[in-house]
């Protein structure tokens, strides 16, 4: 038997120091297998994926190339000595202006320090705005609303309020303060002085403080210091910022000529040698979307042309001999115009392998190409190239690795793709906030993949349609997951009832053929789709109705061309929401399943997920008697990726099978997150990549435990511990010869367990026992992929009582076989 002993060296080996020995018995875990609660569907070990960009682009999907179709604005500067990241930046009126943007951020290139005074005055444009300040101790600025490090100290004017908060590639907030004569219109000088861990901010000319706040945890090193907006039109003036190190003033009155204005904002130019070189962002007869890049090599010796580095310019991983094949769409002023393409090394010096290509014509040719690289670099960047004068366009620029490097021959990633196998997903979610864009429509996802549009996302305003529903859904099936995903609510429902004609209908119907000929001659049996996304989440009763109305249009349109799909309803669960009560009613029968989304970070949010089941399905009940509604979890959310979140999932999880009956999925979100990038905030990747590895963090460690000891049937339990740390699910085989015990404990003492097996005798070879466990903030990194993963051992029981040690802080998994 593995008791204390084992755990004392699993608190050793993970940094615990259990503050008591469990020598005794101090709970009790009574399992009854022969009294069974409820099935348990095999969908309960699902994920999330709900951003484009960038849990697909740089990650599942097999491009390499971030930027592809040249959408992305040039990044630009009204004024020297700044850099842009977003956002659309000008000089107006002796101030500097900025339309409203999802964090954009304009950045003082050189000046770095910790301490300092900073103020600047602030005005909002209209009543519409959210949020707009000073950022400070930048570091590592990159397109993407919380991809930085650093403070943040805005006047938020919805809230009327002074907010201090930290961004570690997510939104960390720290304090805030009312200032309800915050209005749009006039300017508001606000003024923060940083001092070692100390923050103080002013608003106007106030001697105290309406923030003094001490960052006694986390406190961020020297770094730059910049002007950002959130969701708000808004103009700043007079920056003034005081050091030791000396400060500087930066009125924002005159305008420069902006610096790299004709070049797309995810490529970098490419001049060697004295050759003369003009680039243009054109939006003359691009061959895709709205734009495409234009090289003009204007004489002198060498090359012109741009490259490109991947999803955050972190470089495109590529491998000794191992081929990348790729292609572009190019058309020249002459039709002499010729392109080589390459692979290097992220500063140009060195090539792995280039291949020049057929001369270009005056209309849009595209040209195919295969690169195998002399050297392996996981950082390279992909170069195209002209070496004489001439003009050329550029657009619509694929590029993967090949073979072996691909899963099960489709355009995804192979090393993320077994990884998700390897998690043990049985069941796979694709929506999220991105499907409640406005331009997200799935007629745009199919067919030719160099043609398809892109358009303003939520999370990143030139997402790609390159990885849609359809590659989604032939991933799933590769890897033999169940999908389901999620559709804006304003489609039409003529296009709605395309869609499930497209996707379930037989190759003789009209969307059926449409889908044969691209490449998909068979239905792919779509059992589940879900109509938007946290509708009405602000709240608002017209939405609720607005939400109804649409359900009910779009599902009499889709239901005619396939009655057997399952409708799932993205109403956001309020209970004290009259409409809720009338959607449910309305929809009894046509929908499902009912999407609810709970918090996951917190040890207990289990019990907050227990009264939510609970009281919707007492409410279902008394709403509708006879009800066929149920429920599915399709996000667990938070903003952490460490054992925490780990055991804060294992819970929800053992929660929601304990109502198998009414709840048929448990998705956790987010199922992928690249290191260093996170757009959405949430910063609650199960398994996080970078251009050449994957690996996993200890909340997909949890997922893979339970998925890998999945039992159909849940039997009855009880367990009694101290505080209630111990969370305890039982489940059984159908011929009861198989019984699992899935414990969780929330506590930071070891507790010493009798576990009672009510009828059941375990068989002489050993129980099989997993246990993960750790410090509750320790993640993986790159550089130590296996810090927090299971432990997995044997444990001998030969009689129906025995004790169990659980480690504090632990997820333990226990496999008996019966007699």
């Amino acid at each position: 038997m593995i008791g204390l002993c084992q755990a004392l060296v699993l608190a050793g080996l993970t940094g615990l120091t259990p503050v008591r020995q469990a020598s005794q018995a101090d709970s009790r875990i009574h399992v009854t297998p022969a009294r069974v609660e409820n099935r348990i569907t095999p969908w309960m070990y699902g994920s999330c994926i709900e951003d484009v960009n960038h849990e697909i682009y740089g990650g599942l999907y097999a491009q390499r190339i971030f930027g592809e179709s040249f959408e992305e604005p040039p990044n630009t500067s009204p004024t020297t000595g700044w850099t842009a990241f977003g956002g659309n930046w000008r000089i107006a009126q002796g101030s500097l202006a900025v339309d409203a943007d999802a964090g954009a951020k304009l950045i003082r290139n050189r000046y770095v320090v910790a301490d300092l005074s900073a103020s600047c005055d602030i005005r909002f444009a209209d009543k519409q705005g959210e949020a707009a300040g000073m950022v400070l101790r930048v570091s590592h600025p990159r397109l993407g609303p919380d991809n930085w490090t650093g403070y943040e100290v805005s006047l938020n004017l919805r809230n009327r309020t002074v907010v201090l908060g930290r961004h570690r590639n997510n939104w960390e907030p720290l304090r805030t303060a009312p200032a309800p004569t915050i209005s749009p219109g006039r300017w508001w000088r606000l003024r923060v002085e940083l001092s070692g861990r100390t923050l103080r901010v002013y608003l106007g000319g106030a001697p105290i403080p309406l923030i003094d706040y001490t960052d006694a945890t986390a406190a961020l090193p020297a770094g730059q210091v910049g002007v950002r907006t959130w969701n708000a039109n808004v103009a700043f003036r007079n920056l003034e910022v005081t050091s030791r190190e000396g400060g500087f003033t930066e009125s924002f009155g005159r305008a420069v000529a902006p610096v790299g204005a004709g070049l797309s904002g995810m490529w970098d130019a490419l001049r060697t040698g004295d050759a003369r070189a003009r680039h243009g962002w054109d939006a003359g007869s691009p061959y895709n979307s709205a734009r495409c890049q234009r090289v003009s090599h204007l004489g002198g010796s060498g090359v012109v042309g741009v490259a490109n580095r991947g999803l955050n310019r972190w470089g495109i991983a590529v491998r000794k001999g191992e081929k990348l094949a790729g292609r572009l769409y190019v058309r020249g002023a002459a039709p002499s115009a010729r392109l080589t393409v390459a692979l290097q090394s992220a500063d140009g010096l060195r090539t792995y392998a280039r291949m020049t290509l057929a001369p270009a014509g005056i209309a849009w040719t595209r040209r195919d190409f295969a690169l195998r690289p002399s050297a392996t670099d996981p950082s390279a960047r992909f170069a195209v190239w002209i070496e004489r004068p001439g003009t050329v366009w550029i657009d619509q620029v694929y590029l993967s690795e090949t073979g072996r490097r691909l899963f099960r021959r489709g355009p995804f990633r192979a090393d993320i793709g077994g990884k998700l196998v390897h998690e043990g997903l049985s069941y796979l979610r694709y929506g999220g906030t991105m499907v409640n864009a406005p331009e997200y429509r799935w007629k745009k996802m199919i067919g030719d993949r160099d043609k398809r549009p892109q358009y303003k996302g939520q999370w990143y305003a030139h997402s790609s349609n390159g990885f849609g529903i359809e590659e989604f859904l032939q991933f799933c099936e590769a890897a033999r997951i169940e999908p389901a995903f999620a559709i804006n609510i304003d489609e039409t429902p003529e296009d709605a009832a395309d869609l499930v004609e497209y996707l379930n209908g037989p190759a003789t119907s009209e969307w059926g053929a449409k889908r044969a000929a691209n490449g998909h001659p068979n239905p792919y049996g779509v059992k589940y789709i879900e109509i938007g996304n946290e509708e009405a989440l602000d709240g608002s009763e017209a939405w609720y109705r607005r939400y109804l109305e649409r359900f009910k249009l779009l599902y009499a349109a889709m239901c005619q061309r396939d009655p057997s799909i399952d409708y799932v309803i993205a109403a956001w669960w309020n209970p004290a929401e009259p409409l809720c009560k009338q959607i449910a009613q309305e929809l009894n029968g046509k929908a499902a399943l009912w999407d609810v989304h709970v918090g996951a970070d917190g040890l207990r949010d289990a019990d907050d997920t227990d009264r939510t089941l609970s009281e919707m399905r007492r409410l279902f009940a008394e709403w509708i008697p006879g009800s066929t509604l149920r429920a599915a979890i399709f996000e667990e959310n938070g903003g952490r990726h460490d054992l925490q979140r780990a055991l804060g999932h294992a819970r929800i999880l053992n929660v929601a099978q304990r109502y198998g009956d009414f709840v048929l999925m448990d998705c956790p979100a987010n199922c992928l997150q690249p290191l260093g990038q996170n757009d959405n905030g949430w910063d609650q990747g199960q398994l996080f990549f970078l251009p050449d590895r994957v690996w996993g963090m200890p909340p997909y460690y949890a997922q893979q435990m339970a998925a890998l000891n999945h039992l159909p049937l849940r039997v009855a339990s009880s367990v009694a511990s101290p505080s209630g740390d111990l969370d305890v699910t039982a489940t059984r085989s159908e011929d009861g010869r198989t019984v699992v015990l899935k414990v969780v404990n929330s506590g930071a003492q070891p507790h010493r367990a009798l576990v009672e097996l009510d009828g059941f005798t375990p068989a002489a070879r050993p129980a099989e026992l997993w246990t993960l466990t750790g410090a509750l903030g320790a993640v993986n990194t790159p550089d130590a992929p296996n810090r927090i993963r299971p432990l997995k051992s044997q444990l001998t029981v030969t009689s129906p009582s025995f004790q169990h040690t659980f480690p504090p802080q632990s997820y333990t998994v226990l496999r008996l076989t019966g007699r």
